[in-house]
């Protein structure tokens, strides 16, 4: 059968449908962004005028974002931890109109933007946004870079504003459905590329050798689970759950020397199950940091008077536990 149409002809049909697609889904894409902003707002604005009847007020002694976020998550899956809710109320609080929310900008944004002092500043950050195009990661460097203090400071404005005009950063609208907080809104899967090194990679593949050398009752639960506050992603490398003791176990694998960093970002990771992940009856979790090896007087400053309950001198694993954890903290090495 003879070829009917030219080359030319095809190339350009196959170039006109692949321009297409791409603004379809940088349409799309753009589209969630939207509803979510617009669906949080609103939730926002029911949290508000249902806990403090209208009056924008902080009340950080309020028990309803607790309650609300175990039951929106047993209904709805992740995205509704008490700190996602509490930036939703925060959002509202700083948007109270929902005409002053710009489709250009994603709830990303918006996280990063209700960190700013005063409405003065979060409507400069947020038509710099508009105007310069900037990414959520632009925006992180202008408002880290204290761009509005200065300005406000100099004399020579233009001159201020010049090195922000040119470290515009487009934001790739495919790069917006991988955010985490799509995937939530969406109740899609998160896939997740694991990049954590050939230890993690090991432990995974010899998981039921792995958990006999911890002891009985352990049940694995995830690999690089994800921790969201304040709009940043934290990654717990291995959570196991205990059926014995009733807790969180939570390790984190470290390549190389284990130092005070390592041990405060366990912390976090504690006291956010503790907050977020425990049910009614769990006891407090337990995190193992696991390295190559460390230094005991830096480990020895870096525990002190903070809720770690042992350590191994003999060994490169430092364990953290909670007060009131069941495990016992004279045991022995």
């Amino acid at each position: 059968m003879s070829q009917l149409y030219s080359l030319s002809d095809y190339s350009q049909l196959k170039t006109e449908i692949g321009q297409l697609l791409k603004a379809g889904r940088e349409q799309a894409a753009r589209s969630v962004n939207t509803n979510l902003v617009q669906t949080y707002w609103q939730i926002g604005r029911h949290i508000v005028e249902f806990e403090q009847g209208g009056e924008a007020k902080s009340d950080y002694g309020s028990n309803l974002l607790d309650r609300l976020s175990k039951d929106l998550t047993l209904e709805f899956g992740k995205g509704f931890s008490r700190s996602n809710l509490f930036q939703i109320r925060t959002f509202y609080s700083k948007f109270q109109k929902v005409q002053t929310l710009s489709g250009q900008l994603s709830w990303s944004h918006y996280c990063e933007l209700i960190k700013a002092d005063n409405n003065l500043e979060i409507s400069f950050y947020t038509r710099q946004c508009e105007k310069q195009n900037w990414s959520v990661r632009e925006l992180k460097r202008q408002m880290k870079s204290m761009l509005f203090h200065r300005l406000a400071l100099s004399k020579d404005k233009e001159d201020i504003l010049l090195p922000s005009q040119k470290g515009a950063e487009l934001q790739n609208a495919k790069d917006l459905i991988k955010d985490p907080y799509i995937f939530e809104f969406l109740g899609l899967p998160n896939q997740t590329n694991y990049t954590e090194g050939e230890l993690e990679t090991e432990l995974i593949n010899n998981l039921q050798s792995f958990l006999l050398e911890l002891g009985k009752g352990f049940a694995f639960i995830g690999q690089q689970y994800r921790i969201s506050l304040a709009n940043r992603h934290f990654y717990v490398d291995l959570v196991f759950y205990h059926r014995i003791l009733k807790c969180f176990v939570l390790i984190d694998l470290i390549r190389g020397e284990i130092d005070h960093q390592d041990i405060g970002q366990m912390n976090l990771y504690l006291n956010y199950f503790r907050k977020e992940e425990n049910a009614e009856g769990d006891n407090p979790p337990i995190g193992i940091v696991l390295g190559a090896f460390k230094d005991q007087i830096l480990v020895e400053y870096a525990t002190e008077n903070i809720t770690i309950s042992f350590l191994y001198p003999s060994t490169n694993s430092i364990f953290l536990k909670k007060k009131n954890s069941p495990i016992n903290s004279k045991k022995s090495s």
